[in-house]
């Protein structure tokens, strides 16, 4: 993560438009409050000027490789999810030629040429993709070790005027994934995956800013209570798909690991969860949350909290060799996966 923590009250000078182009008369701090009470996000990491994409993503992997304890020079595919590539902090501008893998493969010091990496577009839900397309590789033949990482710099296309602008943040998180045989199976269960085109196509999409005076465009833009209802809707199905698919019920579920976009949302797509399977009383330590300290980093928000429960820095929160977990988010597509995987 970034070392540079913004907290709502960094917002509380901004002028705020709605998207007609009306400005918000109201006081900043009643409008961070309030934002705060609704998503949960009490802060933010910002990727300081000078950091790019690919240079978080490349620390997340070497420290990915480091914990594994894995030789770098025998991993067969690295897999990036990202959503703007390497964006300019001044002029905004986004470059994704070469690839975002390629870059992160030459910054970590990869130099084996049958290590392949590609990038992978897919929203919020990317590095979920990215792992569950680096299992299905690994299980026609293609390679027995992946490095799978999520990274974004999504400060730099926020809309400044546009209250969504709080949400979003930066990070990097990567895990190794690799086959191995063994007499009881364990690893990736079962995978799951949902996309709605229609209506649904442009709930998240890019855009000119609020403010109808200045010249920006290209910003993340996005209906928030259509997604909030799309994935209530959907994502609890998707999750419960995911769970059967790997023949095993919600009870044997230790924890979910969700897309960190908002605090209210992944607590009501939880409680749907629960119900859709008869199960009355949900485990405090079943769904862990860094949003509030954190922010939506889009594709880094599930490997970094998978992170930050495996080293114990979640209070009431950790796993065992056999435990059961879920992978799952949701995004821009609108797009929904999800994993099950046991320790």
């Amino acid at each position: 993560m970034p070392s540079e923590s913004v907290p709502n009250s960094a917002f509380n000078d901004h002028s705020f438009y709605e998207a007609t182009g009306e400005r918000i008369e109201k006081d900043g701090a009643e409008i961070t409050s309030k934002f705060e009470s609704i998503t949960g996000i009490a802060s933010r990491r910002y990727a300081p000027k000078g950091v790019y994409t690919s240079d978080l993503g490349a620390k997340a992997c070497a420290l990915a490789i480091e914990s594994a304890g894995v030789d770098k020079e025998t991993i067969d595919h690295l897999v990036t999810a990202h959503n703007y590539g390497d964006v300019e902090s001044d002029n905004r501008r986004s470059d994704i030629m070469p690839s975002i893998g390629a870059r992160i493969k030459h910054k970590v010091g990869i130099e084996n040429p049958y290590c392949v990496p590609y990038d992978v577009i897919f929203g919020c839900p990317g590095w979920v993709q990215g792992c569950i397309q680096a299992h299905l590789f690994m299980q026609a033949g293609s390679g027995n070790k992946s490095l799978v990482v999520g990274c974004e710099t999504l400060s730099r296309v926020v809309d400044p005027f546009d209250r969504d602008a709080m949400i979003f943040a930066d990070g990097a998180g990567a895990v190794v994934l690799e086959t191995k045989e063994e007499s009881e199976k364990r690893g990736v269960l079962s995978i799951g995956s949902v996309a709605h085109t229609g209506e649904e196509l442009n709930y998240l999409a890019s855009g000119r800013s609020n403010n109808p005076d200045v010249d920006l465009t290209g910003l993340i833009k996005m209906k928030g209570r259509k997604i909030y209802e799309y994935a209530l809707a959907h994502v609890p199905k998707a999750i419960a798909m995911t769970i059967d698919n790997a023949g095993l019920h919600l009870n044997d579920i230790k924890m979910l690991f969700l897309h960190q976009a908002n605090e209210k949302m992944d607590d009501a797509i939880v409680k749907r969860l629960f119900r859709h399977f008869g199960v009355k009383e949900i485990p405090t330590d079943f769904l862990p949350m860094s949003i509030h300290e954190l922010g939506n980093s889009s594709v880094a928000t599930v490997p970094t909290l998978w992170d930050k429960v495996m080293r114990g820095e979640m209070s009431g929160h950790s796993l065992k060799k056999g435990d059961n977990v879920v992978f799952a988010s949701v995004g821009a597509g609108m797009s929904i996966n999800a994993f099950a995987y046991k320790l």
